[in-house]
């Protein structure tokens, strides 16, 4: 396995897998092209160790209550020059009977399989519509062991794909902001902060086609996060045994380069952030707090976290040290991320060297290496580094994986899950995101309170939710425009996030951020993803208006605007609304039992009271009728 991973891939395509399910093994690889083993044949089921959830992944929990599904999925990396590697899986099923050759080990009436694309570029939709095809195909063959056609599709994709590039619609192929909107309204904004803060999230429903579509959708309305931003999302080890995780966590402890923020200590962090920084005019005391050597006064912030109380979801992860999570040496010496642990102090010392993100020469549509991120950055320094440094994206979660959501190098996630195991485990996450009836469940009342929207918050959701609802009644223009679009919809996300960016570089800013909520802000601008974008110097920044899009005086309809928010969205404004309904159906009861008992009663008087009106408006047609009469008699 040395030599595997290690060699230049010859395309985008690292393998072509397919994966059955064998009654007595369980999901189990049955072939994979080039072998996932160099050593072993195309038929082997051994799997680098990195790998090996890739069987659960590709066949779901509960995938044999549906004929057909679709999975998106991230592996670690095997090597440490590799990223991310992006999986999509197609998972049918077929009567054992219709099968032209049936093996020996199929014992079952139905059979199970996926065909699974392992791929260096994120390019998901366009990889579902062509392995759909493929894997349609594969089934209609009747004969699992005819593998030409896989082969082919190795071949096709790496003859397609090689030199695509990650910029243009082809990236968002099969996601839709509008139906996301559609369907979430107002709460779309709210996992737009959520994620900001790099809090634990987790997607719920089935089947996981509906799940990932979902979860990949809000992370489309991220600028340049698809594109380039998940190539550090999946750094995780599979647990392999119990003495490796209790080694796991000495170490951690021992190491000491954490930084445990809860979000209720915000207040009391940022003052010890602002004598910190006073002291660094004195001397390298950041230096000393990237390398963890911190003094004793210091301890206090760089200890790890006691565990989690099942009362509070809250994370006890807001913040990482950048350096940390990371085994290569290389790597960790590239960046001295963690000079930038305390961003006050480029305010307070205008003497500190500012790194300074230098911009493409081919314009400013392009992307260069982050000095600090290690991502492509635009020359906003976008996407924002949020899925680094032990901050995951799984868009699908194996039962397997579950031990992920409490491990302790992982501070946090965007995950989904199908298991209602994980749904039910809700001390392990922030929020849970219920996609079925569009609802985002958050226990924690201090972490709500941050992520309330404000009045500009709620103008901002209201004016994407009118402007893709204005042609939805029109079969010809649905979707059609630009406006009310999935690329208008994904510019205004951008917008948002420019001027909220550009809002938190001014000076005297509290006005400005107070239309994000101040709250919101204080928390955010702790956060690893902040930290690190603040320490580059974005010229191109310069450029953007301050201030929030939706800013301005309060008027009457936004007293109606927040009103129906917290009737849609408060637990006492749902009390209100089911016991509205409640009466409503009450009335309407008591209004039938009592035109019951009171018999024919109210049918009579309501024809009476008809035929009177009937009456009525006979002799007054009559009398319009012969009033032309009359003159033309006088007339002479």
């Amino acid at each position: 396995m040395e030599s595997h991973g290690r060699d230049e891939p010859k395309g985008p395509v690292l393998h072509i897998v397919v994966v059955g399910f064998h009654h007595k093994k369980g999901c189990q690889v049955e072939f994979s092209y080039p072998p996932l083993m160099p050593d072993e044949g195309h038929d082997s089921n051994l799997l680098p160790e990195e790998w090996r959830y890739l069987p659960f992944l590709s066949l779901p929990d509960g995938a044999h209550n549906y004929q057909e599904d679709t999975v998106y999925f991230h592996l670690p990396p095997l090597n440490e020059d590799m990223k991310c590697v992006y999986g999509v899986s197609c998972y049918r099923q077929i009567e054992a009977k219709a099968l032209k050759v049936r093996q020996a080990d199929v014992t079952r009436e139905t059979v199970q399989k996926s065909v699974c694309v392992l791929s260096r570029v994120p390019l998901f939709g366009l990889l579902q519509a062509k392995l759909q095809l493929i894997t349609h195909a594969y089934f209609e063959e009747k004969d699992f062991s005819q593998i030409s056609i896989l082969k082919e599709l190795y071949d096709h994709m790496n003859g397609s794909l090689r030199g695509s590039s990650l910029e243009g619609s082809q990236v968002y192929l099969g996601l839709s902001p509008r139906d996301l909107i559609l369907h979430f309204r107002h709460k779309v904004l709210i996992l737009f902060k959520l994620i900001l803060l790099e809090k634990k999230v987790l997607f719920f429903v089935s089947p996981v086609n509906r799940l990932v579509g979902a979860l990949m959708t809000v992370l489309s309305l991220f600028p340049g996060m698809i594109e380039h931003g998940l190539v550090d999302s999946s750094h995780y080890r599979p647990k392999s045994s119990m003495t490796e995780d209790l080694t796991l966590v000495e170490s951690v402890s021992g190491a000491e380069e954490f930084v445990s923020v809860s979000v209720t200590d915000i207040a009391n962090t940022e003052l010890e952030l602002e004598g910190t920084a006073a002291a660094a005019a004195a001397g390298p005391a950041v230096e000393s707090l990237s390398s963890g050597n911190s003094t004793e006064g210091d301890n206090h912030l760089l200890k790890p976290p006691s565990r989690s109380s099942p009362e509070s979801s809250e994370s006890d992860w807001e913040t990482l040290d950048p350096s940390v999570l990371e085994e290569s040496p290389k790597e960790a010496a590239e960046g001295k991320e963690t000079d930038l642990l305390l961003p006050d102090v480029f305010d307070s010392e205008p003497g500190t060297p500012i790194t300074v993100q230098p911009q493409p020469a081919g314009g400013q549509g392009g992307v260069v290496q982050g000095l600090v991120s290690g991502l492509e950055e635009d020359q906003y320094g976008l996407p924002l580094p949020i899925f680094t440094k032990g901050y995951l994206c799984l868009p699908y979660m194996a039962l397997q994986q579950h031990h992920l959501l409490s491990d302790v190098t992982v501070r946090g996630f965007v995950a989904g899950a199908t298991n209602i195991l994980f749904r039910q485990q809700r001390h392990l996450s922030d929020a849970i995101v219920e996609v079925e009836e569009g609802g985002v469940h958050i226990q924690d009342p201090e972490l709500r309170k941050i992520l309330s929207l404000t009045t500009a918050d709620l103008r901002f959701a209201d004016y994407l939710l009118k402007h893709v609802t204005e042609n939805r009644d029109d079969v010809f223009l649905d979707g059609t425009g630009w406006e009310g679009g999935d690329e208008w919809i994904r510019a205004q996300f951008t917008l948002y996030l420019h001027s909220l960016l550009s809002s938190a570089l001014q000076q005297d800013n509290e006005r400005l951020l107070a239309d994000y909520g101040v709250p919101f802000v204080t928390a955010w601008k702790i956060s690893h993803n902040y930290r690190v974008w603040f320490s580059n110097k974005h010229p191109a920044m310069a450029a953007i208006t301050p201030g929030h899009p939706f800013q301005g005086q309060y008027s009457v309809a936004d007293v109606k605007l927040r009103l129906s928010h917290s009737m849609q969205n408060s637990e006492r404004g749902k009390k209100i609304g089911n016991a509205m309904m409640t009466t409503s159906r009450s009335v309407v009861q008591t209004g039938k039992a009592v035109g019951q008992s009171v018999g024919g009663a109210l049918t009579s008087a309501k024809s009476a009271m008809s035929s009177w009106f009937s009456t009525l408006a006979q002799p007054a047609a009559v009398t319009t009728d012969e009033l032309p009469e009359p003159a033309e008699e006088v007339q002479p």
